[in-house]
């Protein structure tokens, strides 16, 4: 099916929509990359190597729990109070990092971006699931891929070129003006239509899932660092996680409006496409948080070059992303994605391959092929899923792909985190070169296990047949 680019691009009647959510989306996609190239100085500045994990993870994990949350509401009262509402608490959050005055307020106030994030990528997804048919999102999908280029490459360079100079706090203030222009748009060009009714919060369910994904995270990060991985703390965390995690499966099965609907993970391609979504976020954000500290600890690169070798991870993306649409429209989501897959596997094994020997050349070719993969992964598995719904699960179904991501952001980070710190103590330290090859190569083992494992999901999705989706989102894949 041939689409009218002109009646889809930003000069359409949705066009000064369409820019909106690109701005609101450039705030996650620069979010993504800013800060890892500036952890060493932050270390510096505010102390404790072994806490800065937690930077990310709870960003991440705010994030996760809130998104099936703003998801449920979205349903019920429309995506665009959400979405200015994630920009406001995001707007919030960047003013209080910026004004952060140990380690430990900057991840308390990063857990306050993370709940702005939180409702922000997910919204602009749905939106765009909203507006555009399916074959329009093919096209629409370039639009938004571009946001991730051009944020993938000016995040890494403002977040080394502020680190540089010792103004890390830049990072977080540069979202100011951005979160204002962003939320003024939205206002001003986005309307919609919805049938609002009365709606039941699953306050409990939200509550028991912080919990059980909190301590297992704090059992992974501290385990062997705070504490020992034998002992009554860990021992706490990981079962009182664990038990928290039960009850909150058992509570959504009851709960009238849930803020992750179990059911659907009954449906195979749900399931599988959750499953590839939760290894994505965490070989995505594996990479892009330890990367960075790896070349800068182990050959002395400075913040800026090494920001830019991670660029290319989240450069390769977007480009490959933005034709995504036209090899499933023609093969079928499932074949585009384990294409992608079989890719990233690949490039993660090449990476695991070089962590003996860093160089800043080699380690931007090998990310730059792994985020190529991924993002002939993440589009397919995501379109797909919001295909096969109808417009009242399209927002739960969003948020259900990006709170797997989330959730496999966070929990990846802290077991790569824990990988790293129980070397790094084991060894010489964080400040020896030949330690942080050592931690930084089973990292990077560690993600291509993780790669192996998402491609696995992706086998097992249902087989679709290429064109039956290119009209309007409603019927879901033959299962296979």
């Amino acid at each position: 099916m041939t689409i009218d680019r002109a009646s889809v691009g930003l000069r359409s009647d949705r066009g000064p929509v369409l820019l909106s959510l690109m701005l609101a989306m450039g705030l996650i996609a620069m979010d993504a990359t800013i800060l890892a190239t500036a952890v060493p100085s932050v270390v510096r500045d505010l102390g404790s190597y072994q806490q800065f994990p937690w930077l990310f993870s709870i960003y991440l994990l705010a994030q996760a729990v809130s998104v099936p949350i703003y998801s449920k509401l979205a349903d019920t009262v429309g995506r665009k109070p959400i979405v200015l509402f994630g920009i406001a608490l995001f707007l919030v959050g960047s003013i209080l990092c910026g004004l952060a005055w140990s380690m430990t307020s900057l991840i308390l106030f990063r857990l306050v971006q993370g709940l702005g994030a939180g409702a922000v990528g997910p919204m602009v997804a749905t939106i765009v699931g909203d507006i555009y048919t399916l074959s329009e999102r093919a096209v629409v999908q370039g639009y938004i891929a571009s946001v991730w280029a051009l944020s993938s490459v000016i995040g890494p360079a403002l977040g080394g070129l502020f680190a540089q100079f010792d103004a890390w706090r830049l990072i977080f203030f540069i979202n100011i003006p951005l979160c204002l222009i962003a939320g003024w748009m939205l206002v001003r060009h986005f309307h919609e239509q919805i049938d609002k009714h009365r709606h039941r919060i699953d306050y409990l369910g939200a509550g028991l899932l912080t919990i059980g994904l909190t301590g297992i995270i704090l059992g992974i990060l501290e385990g062997g660092n705070a504490w020992a991985w034998l002992s009554v703390p860990s021992l706490v965390c990981f079962v009182g996680g664990a038990l928290a995690l039960v009850a909150f499966a058992l509570v959504e099965r009851r709960a009238a409006e849930p803020i992750i609907d179990l059911r659907l993970i009954s449906r195979r391609l749900i399931l599988t496409t959750t499953l590839a979504s939760l290894a994505i976020g965490a070989l995505l954000t594996g990479i892009t948080s330890f990367a960075p500290a790896y070349l800068q600890g182990a050959i002395a690169v400075p913040p800026l070059l090494a920001g830019l070798a991670v660029a290319a991870l989240t450069l390769g993306w977007p480009l490959s992303a933005a034709n995504a649409g036209r090899l499933y429209l023609r093969h079928g989501f499932r074949f585009t994605a384990l294409i992608g897959a079989s890719i990233a596997v690949l490039a993660a094994i090449g990476l695991a391959l070089i962590g003996p020997y860093p160089n800043a050349y080699t380690l931007a070719a090998v990310a730059f092929v792994i985020g190529f993969g991924l993002g002939w992964t993440a589009a397919p598995t995501l379109i797909v899923a919001q295909a096969s719904v109808g417009w009242g699960e399209r927002g739960a179904v969003t948020g259900m792909n990006t709170f797997a991501r989330s959730a496999g952001s966070a929990v990846g980070v802290a077991v790569f985190g824990a990988i790293s710190n129980a070397i790094i103590a084991s060894g010489g330290g964080s400040e020896d070169p030949a330690t942080v090859v050592h931690a930084s190569t089973w990292v990077f083992i560690a993600a291509a296990v993780t790669a192996a494992l998402m491609l696995v999901a992706i086998l097992a999705m249902p087989k679709d047949r290429a064109g039956e989706h290119s009209g309007a989102p409603a019927a879901a894949p033959a299962e296979a």
